[in-house]
């Protein structure tokens, strides 16, 4: 009850203002000057109508603010949908551009071979870990075979040790159980590059009167059965001489990066 009079209360107030203010308002065209009553009721409603007016004003820049930032936070969600939309456009782009110029690289390297190629995607490596291995999506249905060699525009990958109808396993040249025989294209020294870490190789079995130099270049032999001659298999990178020993201490750099390894070539021997 007391809360209802208290509302009573106000509104009377309310009333009784807004009457006298009628009245000051109704007698303005009539009289210049406002007389003693008229100033004294002026006096003590004006703060109140000011009070009444800037309320009004600040809650009508409060809601009109709102809706404001309502509509622009709607439209900054639409503009950050936009722009991960785009950004991912971007990236697919950027990734089509990448794998074109990849094929575009591996068309060019296969000009250059003259025996039957087939294009395999790598989709996986060794599942057991015990191999440096990589798992590619062509087998036996697309004609491949045990020890066919897979290469890159770069040059040797690896050879075929394991075949599916679907798929086909590839030991790679940096895998110590590979072995290729090469020769330094500058000198046409022999030697056998084996696998020793994710970017390194040793060529063994060059002796020391052979003359091996930092930065020659070590290519397939085409001996063995397996790589045909002439494929780039890595840089010589460090020549030592071992006191005692017949061969020289001979580490090579491989020419593929094995870290980016996407599409690989298998040369089709018969």
């Amino acid at each position: 009850m007391k809360g209802v009079t208290s509302f009573r209360k106000i509104w009377l107030w309310i009333f009784i203002v807004g009457f006298i203010l009628f009245l000051l308002s109704s007698n303005s065209g009539q009289r210049p000057k406002w007389n003693p009553a008229e100033q004294f009721i002026v006096q003590i409603t004006a703060p109140l109508q000011r009070f009444i007016t800037q309320t009004v004003n600040i809650t009508e820049k409060f809601w009109l603010s709102y809706f404001h930032l309502v509509n622009v936070r709607h439209q900054n969600r639409q503009l950050k949908k936009e722009v991960d939309a785009l950004r991912m456009e971007n990236i697919r782009y950027r990734e089509q551009l990448s794998t074109h110029q990849r094929l575009q690289e591996l068309l060019q390297f296969k000009q250059t071979i003259d025996r039957p190629v087939l294009a395999a995607q790598v989709i996986g490596l060794d599942p057991t870990g015990w191999f440096k291995s990589i798992i590619i999506d062509k087998g036996k249905r697309a004609g491949l075979k045990l020890n066919m060699p897979v290469v890159n525009a770069s040059g040797v990958v690896g050879r075929i040790v394991s075949v599916s109808p679907t798929y086909a396993k590839v030991l790679l040249i940096i895998d110590q159980n590979s072995a290729v025989d090469c020769l330094v294209q500058r000198s046409r020294d022999r030697g056998m590059v084996k696998g020793v870490s994710t970017d390194m190789c040793k060529l063994d079995y060059v002796v020391k009167s052979s003359d091996v130099a930092v930065g020659d270049m070590v290519v397939t032999s085409g001996l063995g059965g397996v790589f045909p001659k002439g494929l780039s298999v890595g840089h010589i990178l460090d020549v030592k001489e071992v006191s005692g020993d017949l061969f020289k201490d001979i580490a090579a750099r491989p020419v593929v990066d094995f870290s980016k390894l996407e599409e690989v070539l298998v040369i089709l021997i018969q």
